[in-house]
């Protein structure tokens, strides 16, 4: 079961889909979705009303687990858990949970545990909340008290040796990064939505063979390859992870190391899934986290991607739109040519000249 507040900035069954596919992506089932619009926060995450209509729901349909599409504060799922009798979590900890299925390199494994031992720590008082329950006496309240102080502290030094272990790998990418700046080699970075379609346009510009599949977040780990371009300018090319609508805080500070491949790239290349109808939507929410990063001023080129599932044949001339943006298919390998020529001419001269800005429906990126 899915739960889903009102958004102000997406439209309430398009978030509900995404958070369907995030869902199904993690294994789920969703049998039913409950909405609501508030107008404050709740103390139970929905109003009175709303609750007994979920418990009655996951009653009736004998639902395992309810998803809600907002973070919910320690003190909220607690109170879902000890009214619905289910397992509650929030997006956070569905992302989460398919981050923890992605993770391939020992890099990527680090920052999802990291991110994973900060979301957990303030919770951990939730628990020991059966302690709460046995009533007052000798041999309840002091445990309870000297259990969570233990944990927190193993929590806290289990975050400070991942952090370690991840500077570790920060540094080895620093080093790497600072050889290939010595060689005169110019660096592009992949961006855009998750399941955008980065991954088969990297294997497409690179001849590589990473893992492509059509679901969210199937990349985590950074790919650095040699990216071969028109006028022999030597440039390598980084697939990075994608970006989602509520992108959880913890996860873009645990996934820095990864990210910074794309802080240092001389050119970002946003790559948008052209058949998705939130294209728009998708383009703001990379900007929005492009912007936090500081990398708003970084030159770009727009690319369109998945052009043949809007089109069957591939358009005559340039394969460049009105406003400016490469269209392409990586599965047809359409306008990968016209790509490769625009990443070129974008990193001629001083690589500050930005080759193709523009606009979908109204998103500025």
């Amino acid at each position: 079961m899915r739960v889903r507040r009102r958004d102000k900035s997406w439209k309430l069954e398009d978030s509900v889909a995404e958070l369907d596919a995030l869902a199904r992506a993690a294994g789920a089932n969703p049998v039913a979705t409950i909405t609501q619009a508030l107008n404050a926060p709740s103390p139970t995450y929905v109003g009175s009303g709303k609750l007994e209509e979920i418990e009655d729901t996951v009653g009736s349909l004998h639902c395992e687990t309810v998803i809600c599409d907002d973070e919910l504060t320690p003190a909220q799922q607690r109170v879902l858990e000890d009214r619905l009798k289910v397992k509650v979590i929030d997006r956070t900890a569905l992302i989460l949970d398919i981050f923890a299925g992605r993770a391939r390199t020992r890099e990527g494994k680090l920052q999802v545990e990291l991110a994973q031992v900060e979301y957990l720590m303030p919770r951990l008082a939730g628990q020991w909340s059966h302690l709460e329950r046995l009533g007052g006496g000798i041999g309840t309240r002091g445990p309870g008290e000297s259990q969570i102080e233990t944990d927190r502290r193993l929590m806290r030094l289990k975050a400070r040796d991942l952090r370690r272990a991840i500077s570790s790998v920060r540094d080895q990418r620093g080093a790497q990064r600072r050889r290939r700046v010595r060689g005169d080699v110019r660096t592009v970075s992949l961006v855009g939505y998750t399941n955008a379609g980065k991954s088969a346009l990297f294997n497409t510009l690179t001849g590589s063979d990473i893992r492509s599949i059509d679901r969210p977040f199937e990349t985590l780990d950074t790919t650095t390859r040699r990216l071969y371009l028109p006028s022999g300018t030597p440039a390598t090319l980084s697939d990075t992870v994608g970006f989602i609508n509520k992108l959880p805080p913890i996860l873009i500070d645990a996934f820095n190391a990864t990210l910074e491949e794309a802080m240092f790239a001389d050119l970002l290349v946003h790559v948008t899934d052209i058949s998705n109808p939130l294209a728009a939507e998708a383009a703001e929410v990379v900007d929005g986290v492009l912007d936090g990063l500081g990398l708003g001023e970084t030159p770009r080129v727009l690319v369109l991607n998945k052009l043949d599932l809007v089109t069957k044949e591939r358009p005559t001339g340039d394969d460049v739109s009105d406003n400016g943006a490469v269209m392409t298919s990586a599965v047809k390998r359409w306008g990968i040519d016209e790509l490769r020529f625009a990443i070129d001419a974008a990193l001629s001269a001083d690589g500050r000249e930005v080759v193709a800005a523009g606009s979908i429906n109204g998103a500025v990126v």
